[in-house]
């Protein structure tokens, strides 16, 4: 069981604080992200041949993403606002699914997870938004922390 001295995010009071990341060491750091956005058929062909009435739904999505891993210090409240060196995404229409992977990369004294993991809930949300008016069924799942390089903790990779 964690007690609350080994939780980053509670002070030894009990209560919620920020991190103190001023004494930590400025290094590369990268997160990869990635999640699925289920859909109906027709709906999936409709995002590939680009004829969704709202427009391009891919390309809003990556936009969508990129904003999404820039304002996460907004979203989560305890999130440091970080200076993100670069955020990319990749967008695979399967038959049943989109699949979305997000990579964030910062130089600094903080890691990148919640940036990466951003930028596909948002992405996966603004596809969700796109198509809402032909397929109410979507199903977003899978959101997760795929790979994480930098800082004390050292390289993750998701078996």
């Amino acid at each position: 069981m964690t007690s609350q001295n080994e939780l980053s995010h509670v002070d030894k009071n009990g209560s919620v604080s920020m991190v103190d990341v001023g004494h930590k060491e400025t290094t590369q750091r990268i997160a990869i992200a990635s999640g699925k956005i289920f859909g109906k058929k027709e709906t999936l062909i409709k995002i590939k041949d680009n004829q969704m009435k709202k427009g391009d739904v891919i390309t809003t999505a990556h936009i969508a993403g990129i904003l999404g891993a820039k304002k996460t210090s907004d979203l989560i409240p305890l999130c440091h606002p970080l200076f993100l060196d670069s955020v990319k995404l990749s967008f695979e229409i399967l038959k049943d699914h989109v699949y979305i992977v997000a990579t964030a990369k910062t130089s600094g004294k903080t890691g990148v997870e919640m940036e990466a993991l951003s930028a596909v809930s948002v992405a996966c949300l603004t596809i969700y938004d796109m198509c809402k008016a032909i397929d109410k069924e979507m199903v977003i799942s899978d959101i997760c922390l795929q790979e994480k390089q930098g800082g004390k903790s050292g390289h993750f990779i998701r078996e």
